[in-house]
């Protein structure tokens, strides 16, 4: 017994030693800190409390810790958005490995979500896949998609242009995946356009804004679009030819890399056959774009997008025939051409951003964009005129004009940005700093000549002046810093069913060193879905929004005997208007089918206006901030399934828009009192590869006056735009869920009958003097009755 106890006496001693010689002992821990995928996490925390030590992991995931050995060691690995994890050490010694795995903390279950998303913002996302085989004159699908939006609206056919509830064209902004766009700022005719800098081919997600739109997008007063390149997720292609023109478009996909391209051809020569100005027109659009995405690791992102646009619109014009006016009082006119038009507009863009994923809620960008552009617009064209009066076969007036213009423009915009996304709880905070180089060099010389019997061009009795001379040479070498901070907040009340609510707000902040001017443009939205109907939802939103001068707005003019000085106006102010708008949204089933029902009301109250005049697509500015006005309307929309499985949607907008220039209360240019638009989608019955899409514009006509005369003048109203546009669309092949061992997963052929009613719209008038000094509006008519066909191929 004795010798018993006397043993478990040693053997306790001798735990109690090797126990304390163990407790003096350190030891190293190592290792790697990376996701479920395997790819490192660095900045990670491995912490031990107990011992008062804390280590971050590297660019690698790697770690190396000097420790005190004990019983247990307890050690704590976490990572901002990611699962904390604990690993216990039982009396470790010497080196210890470990390899650590953390989950995402927001890692959920894989679900079906069937519907559609309901709005929770000023931004409307707007579908693609039922409008890709819509009847289109000019090629730029998603322009085109806009302008039948509520609120949206255009009067030519032949451009990509749009007016939002009263705004100019240059009132909105423009991005692609982040970064602000821009588009030639020469060009004063649909026909010159060419195609948009937005590739329909290339696009995945449409955001669009009529108003009170979010602080993360720029200083523009009217509307935000933004659109988001996609990434295919495998190797994809189409072709696409037809008599206006021809696109190609390929993807590329693999894991970690995904390379789009697209190419895009376009000649309206056809199209513009239809016009009343006969003659050789010879337009050549070319575009071609690349976007680039890479990710090395699940951390990082590298992105490139290119884009390279070469537009040229030659032109030679030879007779034109007009009858306007009414039924008892008919007019003629009659031209014979002399001279030509060629202008070119070539444009390049690029952008490089790197983005690095610190966690799987916080995002930071870095984002490189460079804009260059090279216009030359260069006519003479002379033109001998007969206005006729049809009845009697008077002669009204009998003359000459000629126009000329010498107008080349080179501009280069660089920028530079840094962008933050976190997601924390119920916030989604987003912030911004970008800063511009702008560098733009004028040269123009522009002048109209007229003649005619019984009277001459203006004079003074001793000089002879043209009727509209212009010059200007100008350079711009500035900086614009701009910055932004918002947060989208997700909170409901406490009750069973819980009212939701989502408050966006934020402030943007502007600095432009031309003019010294700095602007802070406070913003916010509330979207509240009650609990009693998950399908209604109510929205308010305001704002100071500010539209910032940048080429057009500061050139101010100045008459010297008789001809015109463009200069820059440095003491010009950004544009300022008020944003206050109230819209509801009802979603409901009909015909066993989703819709949806949205209206909206705003009110803009403006300051610091600078006037402008429009004729076709070209804005003219008065170059000071010389008005206040107003713009308030309501927008209607009604979207959804009239036929199973094609959207469509019908539109109905009233607006009123008013300008205080020179003590007179006056119309804005753009005041289109109301629209009304149809895109309707529709399949045969009993078959989905027949398919019939249609589009009907009805917009109220637009206020003008006779050109080179105060704006204030307006006295006269343009005809309403009425427009119908029909496409049939046949599915030749059908494999588009992969079934048959094919490389093609579509073929489509395509008829379209563009202006189906053959109605002549009126964009702009040239006006003529008779010999007693009376100015008559002759229209120029828009396209007329075409068809077009076209083939797709998708693989």
């Amino acid at each position: 017994m004795l010798h018993d106890k006397i043993s478990k006496i040693i053997i306790l001693g001798l735990f109690l030693i090797t126990s304390c010689v163990a407790m003096g002992q350190s030891f190293t821990l190592q290792g790697k800190v990376s996701d479920k995928d395997g790819n490192p996490i660095e900045l990670a925390s491995i912490m031990v409390v107990s011992q008062g030590q804390l280590a971050m992991s590297n660019l690698k995931g790697e770690f190396s810790l000097q420790l005190q050995s004990e019983d247990s060691v307890k050690v704590r690995f976490s990572m901002l958005g990611y699962k904390s994890k604990t690993r216990i050490l039982v009396r470790p010694q010497g080196k210890q490995t470990l390899l650590v795995q953390l989950a995402d903390d927001n890692e959920l279950q894989e679900v079906v979500v069937e519907g559609k998303t309901p709005q929770h913002g000023t931004t409307e996302v707007l579908k693609l896949d039922n409008t890709k085989r819509a009847p289109s004159a000019t090629g730029n699908a998603i322009e085109e998609i806009i302008q039948t939006q509520a609120g949206v609206s255009t009067h030519s056919e032949l451009s990509s242009q749009y007016n939002v509830r009263g705004g100019t064209f240059d009132e909105n902004s423009v991005y692609i995946n982040n970064v602000e766009v821009y588009r030639p700022f020469l060009v004063r005719s649909g026909q010159q356009e060419g195609l948009s800098v937005i590739n329909p081919d290339m696009v995945e997600n449409v955001g669009f804004s009529t108003g009170g739109f979010e602080a993360k997008y720029g200083d523009k007063m009217s509307s935000a679009l933004d659109i988001t390149y996609k990434r295919p997720k495998r190797t994809e292609g189409s072709v696409s030819l037809s008599m206006l023109g021809a696109s190609g478009y390929f993807g590329l996909s693999s894991k970690k890399l995904t390379w789009t391209n697209g190419l895009r051809y376009k000649s309206n020569k056809y199209l513009l056959g239809s016009l009343e100005t006969k003659g050789e027109y010879n337009p050549s659009f070319l575009d071609y774009q690349t976007y680039l995405s890479w990710q090395p690791g699940k951390r990082w992102q590298i992105d490139f997008i290119g884009n390279i646009s070469d537009n040229h619109y030659n032109f030679e014009p030879e007779d034109r025939e007009t009858n306007f006016g009414t039924m008892e009082n008919v007019k003629a006119f009659k031209v014979y051409f002399d001279g030509k038009e060629k202008d070119v507009f070539r444009t390049y863009f690029g952008t490089f951003s790197i983005t690095n994923h610190l966690s799987p809620k916080t995002d930071v960008s870095l984002i490189a964009s460079a804009f260059s552009t090279k216009e030359q617009q260069r006519y003479d064209i002379q033109g001998q005129y007969w206005l006729t009066q049809t009845e009697t076969s008077e002669n009204l007036g009998v003359g000459t004009y000629m126009q000329h213009s010498r107008d080349y423009l080179k501009a280069n915009v660089q920028s530079l940005k840094l962008m933050m996304r976190h997601r924390a709880g119920k916030h989604n905070i987003e912030g911004g700093a970008t800063y511009k180089i702008e560098r733009i060099t004028e040269n123009s010389a522009e002048y109209e000549y007229r003649d005619s019997a019984g009277y001459n061009v203006p004079h003074t009795g001793k000089d002879l002046n043209m009727i509209y001379s212009l010059r200007a040479q100008n350079k711009l070498d500035t900086k614009r810093f701009e910055g932004y901070l918002q947060d989208t907040w997700n909170f409901q009340t406490n009750d069973s069913i819980p009212t939701l609510f989502t408050l966006n707000y934020g402030v943007r902040y502007a600095h432009w060193g031309f003019n010294g001017e700095s602007i802070v443009s406070p913003r916010a939205s509330l979207t509240i879905t009650p609990g009693w109907n998950r399908n209604l939802s109510f929205r308010v939103a305001g704002g100071l929004y500010y539209q910032a001068p940048f080429y057009k707005e500061l050139r101010d003019t100045t008459l010297i005997n008789g001809i015109t000085y463009a200069t820059l106006n440095e003491k010009i102010k950004s544009q300022r208007s008020i944003h206050a708008l109230a819209a509801m949204n009802y979603r409901f089933q009909m015909m066993n089918r989703p819709f949806k029902f949205s209206a909206e009301v705003y009110y803009k109250a403006m300051s610091r206006l600078v006037p402008y005049s429009v004729d076709n697509v070209k804005v003219t500015y008065y170059g000071d901030n010389e008005a206040s006005g107003h713009a308030m309307g309501i927008d209607l929309k009604l979207f959804g399934e009239f036929v199973p499985g094609a959207d469509s949607w019908l539109t109905f907008s009233l607006m009123n828009t008013r300008m205080k220039l020179n003590g007179k209360s006056i119309p804005l240019p753009t005041d289109q009192r109301f629209a009304v638009n149809l895109f309707f989608t529709d399949y045969f019955p009993g078959t989905t590869r027949w398919r019939m899409s249609l589009k009907l514009a009805y917009a109220d006509g637009l206020p003008f006056a006779a050109p080179h005369k105060e704006l204030e003048n307006n006295s006269f109203r343009a005809t309403a735009y009425r427009r119908a546009d029909i496409g049939m669309s046949y599915r030749l092949y059908d494999n588009h869920d992969g079934a048959k061992p094919s490389i093609f997963r579509n073929v489509w052929l395509g008829l379209d009958c563009l202006n189906l009613l053959g109605i002549n719209n009126v964009n702009s008038y040239y006006w003529i003097t008779d010999i007693s000094g009376q100015q008559y509006a002759v229209p120029n008519y828009l396209t007329g009755r075409q068809f077009n066909g076209k083939i797709t191929v998708e693989f």
